[in-house]
């Protein structure tokens, strides 16, 4: 029984010993008292507490100590804890410092905390960064296509960081530039001949505000000859005005065929009148004779008239459609 309880408290001592190591990490305190950082074992339980680690914390505090600056380890477990880059935040305030850059604590946690690299930041303000635009495309006022691209250096401004518009802005703003640029030449020799006029009046306008970038230059760097876009558009409209003018055309063509077919059906309405009124001749005469308006040797005599008549178209051809009637006949 002595032995299982000895064991028993070895083990229960071990456990005590690792958690105390755990809570207290002593060898931590002592690099910081040697680093001459102020860090109590009470500070050290309480990050243990708080899920904070207390080596991020106090690595970064001897860190800022050493490179000067003045930093408490509240400020540190607040950023930590609102979700910031400590150690990150760290580095960009000593650069900052460096470069004699005027970067604040409160300024450096946040742009961190907005989602931005602030050690980049600082780094582009130390060194311009270099953009490239894509291949923007521009008309000259004589229809000329321009093609060109463009190399922007920019440096990051920290007091826009939080809040400023990012790299697609300026590319955007600079595309835009370029192509009014181009467009308000007169030819695209202009600016071929000097390209540098598309930089300074796009430099000229501004575009870096809102941005968290200030603009230092904009050079050209390739401009090349496109399509000739106004004699394409010129032969497009020209084979508008062609439809256009055919499909007038083919309307007035079927206005025409569709007034021929009705004169046809108004000559065929025509015919088929007089066809009725022929027909109703017979009946006339007949009522004719039963009423005594007509005698027997009248109505040979019509007879004799018409035979005669159509005799004499027979002669003439007029039943055919050619020559005239001869008179004498």
């Amino acid at each position: 029984m002595e032995g299982l309880f000895f064991i028993f408290i070895v083990f229960i001592s071990i456990i005590a010993f690792f958690m105390f190591m755990y809570f207290v990490p002593v060898g931590l305190w002592i690099t910081a008292i040697f680093a001459g950082v102020k860090v109590t074992i009470g500070e050290l339980i309480g990050m243990r507490i708080r899920k904070v680690p207390p080596s991020v914390i106090v690595n970064s505090l001897i860190t800022a100590t050493k490179a000067g600056l003045q930093v408490t380890t509240r400020e540190l477990e607040t950023h930590y804890l609102a979700g910031g880059d400590v150690p990150n935040v760290i580095r960009a305030l000593i650069s900052a410092d460096k470069a004699n850059i005027s970067l604040s604590f409160k300024q450096a946690t946040a742009i961190n905390l907005a989602g931005r690299d602030v050690f980049e930041a600082v780094q582009i303000s130390v060194n311009p960064k270099v953009i490239n635009t894509p291949k923007v495309a521009g008309v000259a006022s004589d229809g000329i296509q321009l093609i060109a691209v463009a190399r922007v250096t920019v440096r990051a401004s920290i007091a826009q960081l939080v809040g400023g518009a990012g790299e697609e802005t300026i590319l955007a703003r600079v595309g835009e530039g370029i192509v009014t640029s181009i467009g308000s030449a007169k030819s695209h020799k202009e600016v071929l001949e000097n390209p540098d006029k598309i930089s300074k009046l796009v430099l000229s306008r501004g575009l870096d505000a809102g941005t968290a970038f200030e603009i230092l230059s904009i050079d050209i760097a390739d401009v090349d000859v496109g399509a000739n876009i106004g004699a394409k558009l010129q032969t497009d409209q020209a084979a508008a005005d062609l439809r256009v003018a055919e499909a007038k055309a083919e309307e007035r063509r079927a206005m025409a065929v569709a007034v021929e077919q009705e004169m046809k059906a108004k000559a065929q309405e025509a015919r088929a009148k007089v066809i009725e009124a022929e027909a109703e001749i017979p009946k006339a005469i007949a009522q004719a004779f039963l009423n005594g308006n007509l005698g027997v040797m009248d109505y040979y005599k019509m007879q004799n008239v018409q035979a005669d008549t159509e005799m004499r178209q027979s002669i003439s051809g007029s039943g055919k459609g050619s020559g005239t009637p001869n008179p004498q006949k």
